[in-house]
């Protein structure tokens, strides 16, 4: 099954993590580029993840997942070694239209996290639908070599051109011609 490449706005979307341990760490520090409406929810906890817990100010409870924990989230991530709780949260987050993540489950995803990119408003992202995140990653660790750090001072110039130009056919082509010599000056 493939994954519709979409590109969510967390703003006022609550995200629910539950588990403590590395990957629930490597999902909030994915997660805290976009948002820190975050809250988390384990038995027990890393040390590295209660660190960036604390460093973020992020809220969060030291006990068990229990039924009814996700009707106020947007966005839950399920990072339990737990077969049977990922099942279980799934099933609950269609009663409360919650998108669900379940670590290394996809049959309890309703979405998977890409490799990606975010530099500035730049964000790239590369999946595989989970056939192989390893060249996924590996993808996106070329593409991180290729694309120059200037892209933020660039997409912050267009963005300022975008808004200071009136629409219409000659500012799109102004854009067009802008972005195209930019991505060619890099293989110079």
């Amino acid at each position: 099954m493939a994954y519709f490449p979409a590109f969510i706005q967390l703003d006022n979307k609550r995200v629910l993590i539950v588990g403590g341990g590395n990957i629930a760490y490597e999902k909030l520090e994915h997660l805290l580029d976009f948002t820190k409406d975050i809250h988390v929810i384990a038995k027990e906890y890393s040390a590295k993840m209660l660190q960036r817990i604390e460093s973020e100010k992020i809220s969060y409870e030291k006990r068990a997942y229990k039924e009814g924990d996700i009707e106020d989230f947007a966005i839950v991530i399920v990072a339990v070694d737990s077969l049977e709780l990922q099942a279980e949260i799934f099933q609950e987050s269609k009663k409360y239209n919650c998108l669900c993540n379940a670590v290394d489950s996809v049959a309890y995803c309703d979405f998977i996290f890409p490799s990606y990119i975010k530099s500035g408003d730049l964000t790239v992202a590369v999946s595989t639908s989970g056939a192989s995140p390893a060249v996924a990653k590996y993808l996106r660790r070329y593409l991180e070599q290729i694309i120059p750090k200037s892209i933020i001072a660039f997409l912050q110039e267009m963005k300022q051109l975008r808004k200071s130009l009136p629409k219409g056919e000659e500012r799109m082509k102004m854009l067009d011609e802008k972005a195209k010599n930019y991505i060619k000056s890099w293989s110079k």
